[in-house]
């Protein structure tokens, strides 16, 4: 058949999408020809090395439909001689009726715009993320004819109301997931069951060798040598870091730590309030986001990682964050919540501890016992990485991937990736 995909992306470089990067290097070591179509402009001032490793060009479709009228019209000036045109356009009012939101519109023009763009050699269409960009997908390939799959994750599945995944799953040949819980709900929507896969991300263990330094006797116990904390993810609602920050708040006077958060977020600024409203600002910090090695290096110096992840008021969620398992790759200890892909992780007890979602004491009680333990921490670190190395290495997932998109005839090598 061939090897040339178009991959549609919500957005394009993220530095909290690792997991999209490091598989789309991985697709291009293994033979595929790649071609980036993105919905937004990346937001981020930093890139990851990896980003850099990726050769495929990247296309911005445009993010607002009004901001680009002449390259909207020419899209559908070109896409209305399409066979399945029609067939998209009843489609798409289908879909509006159910969603009268401006982001329905802007799916289809975005379609329009990637149907007109594609290359002329597109093989296939790949979308990260079944809701917006599954979405701009599923009408291209209408228009097309070009056959497409997709990648689900965690927000898309649990924020998407069930007819519209229950359609695009019976569309697109195949669907992958990463969590076991997304695999189940997406199954059960799915008129071909054996058409939903699941495959863990895991991550490349060559960019998180293991840390070489002994782990640290920290207890909490000298004021000059505290405990020190680290939270890595967004600061968006379902990663619960306000009931973290009031966890900290009830901390003990004799326990002496400092907390430190990477990442960006909506929530960054109420986040800060709240340190400052609980008298925190001497222990608690918030960084911002940073690149890769800078945060491979904030592991190594840390003793505990804690992300109390809730199921937000919207229904959104994790699937598993790839930040815990880069954590735990690097021998640390973790708090985190018994939801979604977690569990699939972190055995409560064994490798880290899981406390109930917006549970502020519960969470408070277990960063206490870790914080005072440093053996246990040490023991439970071991466990983590023992675990990420067995079940967790990326290679797992790529070779699922690979083979996926050879059932469907794409050409490519095996042995790059799937050494």
């Amino acid at each position: 058949m061939g090897r040339n995909i178009a991959v549609v992306l919500k957005g394009y470089p993220r530095l909290s999408e690792t997991f999209i990067a490091q598989e789309l290097l991985e697709l291009e070591r293994a033979g595929y020809r790649l071609h980036l179509f993105s919905l937004r402009q990346p937001t981020d001032k930093a890139r990851h090395p990896i980003h850099s490793e990726i050769k495929a060009p990247v296309t911005y479709l445009p993010e607002y439909l009004h901001e680009a009228p002449m390259r909207v019209l020419r899209g559908w000036l070109s896409s209305r001689k399409l066979p399945g045109y029609g067939k998209a356009l009843r489609t798409f009012l289908k879909d509006l009726r159910r969603d009268r939101t401006r982001n329905r519109i802007r799916r289809f023009g975005q379609a329009l715009v990637l149907a007109h763009e594609l290359p002329a050699n597109t093989d296939w269409l790949y979308a990260h993320f079944i809701h917006t960009p599954g979405s701009v997908a599923y009408y291209a390939h209408t228009m097309t004819g070009i056959g497409w799959s997709c990648s689900a994750h965690a927000k898309d599945i649990w924020t998407s109301p069930d007819w519209e995944l229950s359609e695009k799953l019976d569309d697109a040949t195949w669907t992958v997931t990463c969590t076991n819980s997304g695999f189940v709900h997406l199954q059960s929507l799915a008129a071909d069951k054996g058409s939903v896969h699941l495959a863990h991300h895991g991550i490349d263990l060559s960019r998180f060798p293991p840390a070489e330094q002994v782990p640290s006797e920290r207890d909490g116990s000298r004021q000059e040598d505290p405990v020190r904390l680290i939270t890595v993810g967004r600061a968006v609602a379902k990663k619960g870091i306000d009931t973290l920050l009031d966890a900290l708040s009830m901390l003990p006077d004799d326990l002496h730590w400092k907390w430190a958060h990477i990442g960006g977020g909506v929530l960054y600024k109420q986040l800060a309030d709240q340190i400052a409203r609980l008298g925190l600002s001497d222990r608690a910090e918030m960084i911002g986001s940073k690149p890769q090695e800078f945060v491979l290096g904030t592991y190594r110096d840390s003793d505990l990682f804690v992300l109390p992840c809730r199921i937000a008021e919207d229904g959104d969620r994790d699937g598993l964050p790839n930040v815990l398992v880069e954590a735990q790759s690097q021998g640390l200890a973790c708090i985190s919540s018994p939801i979604s892909g977690i569990v699939e992780l972190i055995d409560d007890g064994e490798n880290g501890l899981l406390t109930p979602p917006d549970d502020a004491a519960a969470l408070a009680k277990a960063i206490e016992k870790l914080a005072r333990d440093p053996a246990l921490r040490r023991r439970m670190g071991m466990a983590g990485a023992r675990k990420v190395t067995e079940q967790f290495d990326h290679r797992v997932e790529i070779s699922h991937l690979l083979a996926l998109f050879a059932d469907v005839g794409l050409e490519a090598g095996f042995q790059e990736a799937a050494q």
